[in-house]
């Protein structure tokens, strides 16, 4: 409630939430370097592909990594939500193998591999900034 008050003094009610709203990044904004996108590739060829397959199809009970099924999953997510889910449940055979590094490098090569496009600074591995970025299918969607 106090925050509630100071922010009106200062004239940063409605307007500043809205700001906060407004400066939300997805996975379209070029979150992620090519470099790492690189890096990533590697990784998920020595601790994905095996499961996910090597083009990110989805081999027997392990899912794709691209397509219609993948978007409708995942969009609307933060790409925080993802990080945790890899970071505990892959790979398969050695839940919480990935420390934070590999896992953001994977969700770059991820992203690089269904079109999204690169930028300028890597996608960062702590979850508070990962929160920040929500995936989306689409572009503007």
């Amino acid at each position: 409630m106090r925050w509630l008050v100071l922010a009106s003094l200062f004239g940063l009610g409605v307007p500043f939430a809205l700001r906060a709203q407004e400066t939300t990044r997805t996975t379209w904004d070029g979150v992620f370097t090519a470099e790492q996108a690189g890096r990533g590739a590697v990784i998920y060829e020595g601790m994905c592909a095996s499961c996910h397959g090597p083009q990110m199809g989805g081999i027997d009970a392990a899912p794709g990594l691209d397509g219609g099924a993948f978007y409708a999953n995942w969009h609307g997510i933060s790409v925080g939500d993802m990080a945790n889910r890899v970071k505990v449940s892959m790979p398969a055979n050695a839940p919480g193998l990935m420390n934070r590094q590999q896992v953001a490098d994977v969700l770059a090569y991820i992203f690089s591999r269904n079109g999204m496009p690169a930028g300028e600074q890597e996608l960062p591995r702590q979850i508070a900034y990962l929160k920040a970025i929500e995936f989306r299918a689409q572009r503007g969607g």
